[in-house]
């Protein structure tokens, strides 16, 4: 093993510690086993030791040290072990009972932060989750919620996915600018010391197990990092195979990522994906997505300001509404003892949502796509989360209605097409929207109609000459046959010129 030192108890700027650690004998059983799992914060006692370096396989005069571990402890237990006298659990079901226990929790996370109403209950409901599930089949359903948070600059995300990492145990903060997908998920080394083969390290996301791990900067991440990311948010593991290590490593862990539009400020007239680098196929994992906009406004400038004034001049009045200990025992009690089962009532109300919602544009020319699958089980998670809260062992109407009421406001922040005046889901995913592909349909035909007159390749002029008495402006039909040639489903021969493949 290597044991890092605790990033938070070191000189600012000065680079962790590292020291290998051998462990033996007693230490190596399958209880113990669980104790060192990856992101397991521990003391350890043992004796150091003195090891050659190999170079090539031979050893060189230069030593390393390592600890010949006799004994460890762990110093930070996961959310769900953490311990809960009855003093505790009275207090629990009392708090509980309150009507206002949801108000009361989410005021508890970032106080100092003005508003963020929708995004604090959204991230409330996250830090419990929903209930996992496994199939017959095998097939595993996760219970952790993904959400994404787009911003313009100095919205308050950084401030805010620092908190949040601190809510719980093993929460971790990461930022993308110098995160790579081995730093995220997994890598493997070589150890030339100990066993002279190679090991196995865990990223942030497997140190973050059953745990909370937020990551910002998430657009400055490469493209190839992201995409490793698939298997983590999806199915909730990390495989690797590289060298003579071969193995899944469980990574049950709640993603809150931020982001900044390319362009600085967040526009509302394009859709998420131009902004924002990130794969449409990872966007659609994010459960419910968030704008943060910086939008001059009187009244809320004079309440964002007098906040920070209270912040600065009366502390006591932006303290959370628990004591955070509290909050961490409410939040570890809920996820080990409370497992509801959803009534036929709220598995109504989500489904007549979802199939009104869907079939509300159905029968229209260019009709757009409001909800997948995916929004329904998120749906299912969300109000899941809800019913936790109440410690009910029933998801109720009341739990599926606000599951949807934050779907809403999710889809209605990222999902409005201001080309159609209507919601579309393939907007806030970071698809093709429902206008842009009948516009698409349309350049085609037109294209079709040409070839039979022109021919195979067509001067680029008569395109656009033919789109415009379509109804579509030359700069639009310039960008969407820019965006055609870049999906490989036309080419310019020769200049000015262009032909379908």
């Amino acid at each position: 093993y290597i044991i890092i030192e605790d990033p938070f108890e070191t000189t600012v700027g000065e680079k962790p510690g590292e020291l290998r650690v051998f462990l033996k004998d007693d230490l190596t059983t399958p209880k113990m086993q669980r104790m060192t799992d990856p992101g397991a914060r521990l003391e350890m006692v043992g004796i150091l030791k003195e090891l050659h370096r190999r170079l090539n396989g031979r050893k060189t005069k230069q030593l390393d040290i390592y600890l010949e571990c006799n004994y460890f402890k762990p110093v930070e237990i996961e959310l769900e072990e953490i311990e809960i006298t009855k003093e505790d659990e009275e207090k629990i079901k009392e708090l509980a009972k309150n009507p206002n226990v949801y108000d009361i929790l989410i005021n508890s996370i970032a106080p100092s932060m003005y508003g963020l109403r929708e995004i604090k209950e959204s991230l409330l409901l996250q830090l419990v989750g929903g209930v996992p599930q496994v199939l017959p089949d095998g097939t595993r359903i996760r219970g952790d919620i993904h959400i994404l948070i787009v911003g313009d600059p100095a919205a308050g995300k950084t401030q805010l996915l620092k908190l949040v990492s601190k809510l719980v145990p093993r929460g971790r903060y990461v930022s993308g600018k110098g995160t790579t997908a081995a730093g995220l998920t997994a890598t493997v080394t070589r150890d030339e010391e100990f066993m002279g083969g190679w090991v196995l390290e865990a990223g942030a996301v497997v140190l973050s197990n059953k745990s909370i791990i937020c990551i910002d900067e998430f657009d400055k991440m490469s493209k190839e990092d992201q995409i490793n990311l698939h298997e983590a948010m999806s199915t909730q593991t990390v495989s690797i195979s590289k060298a003579t290590i071969q193995a899944t490593l469980p990574a049950q862990t709640a993603v809150v990522a931020g982001a900044n539009p390319k362009l600085s400020r967040f526009d509302p007239y394009r859709p998420i994906a131009e902004q924002i680098d990130i794969p449409d196929t990872l966007l659609s994992r994010f459960d419910l997505k968030f704008i943060l906009r910086d939008i001059p406004s009187k009244e809320r400038d004079e309440n964002l300001v007098d906040h920070v004034i209270k912040s600065r001049l009366a502390e006591d009045e932006i303290k959370p509404a628990i004591d955070p200990e509290f909050f961490k025992k409410y939040i570890g009690y809920v996820r080990k003892n409370i497992k509801p089962k959803l009534t036929k009532e709220a598995l109504a109300v989500c489904k007549n949502f979802f199939v009104n919602l869907r079939s509300k544009y159905a029968g229209e020319e260019g009709g757009t796509v409001p909800l997948t699958l995916r929004q329904f089980e998120a749906l299912i998670r969300l109000a899941e989360a809800s019913a936790k809260i109440r410690l009910s062992d029933k998801v109720e109407k009341q739990d599926a209605e606000r599951a949807i009421r934050l779907m809403k406001e999710s889809i209605k922040q990222l999902g409005y097409d201001p080309e159609t005046g209507k919601i579309d889901i393939d907007r806030a995913e970071g698809g093709v929207t429902s206008a842009k592909r009948s516009k698409i349909r349309i350049v085609m035909e037109v294209i079709d109609e040409l070839e039979k007159t022109v021919g195979k390749t067509i001067p680029i002029e008569d395109v656009i000459s033919a789109l415009e008495e379509e109804g579509i402006d030359e700069h639009t039909a310039e960008n969407i046959i820019r965006e055609l040639k870049n999906k490989g489903m036309l080419f310019e021969p020769r200049s000015g010129m262009i032909q379908k493949i």
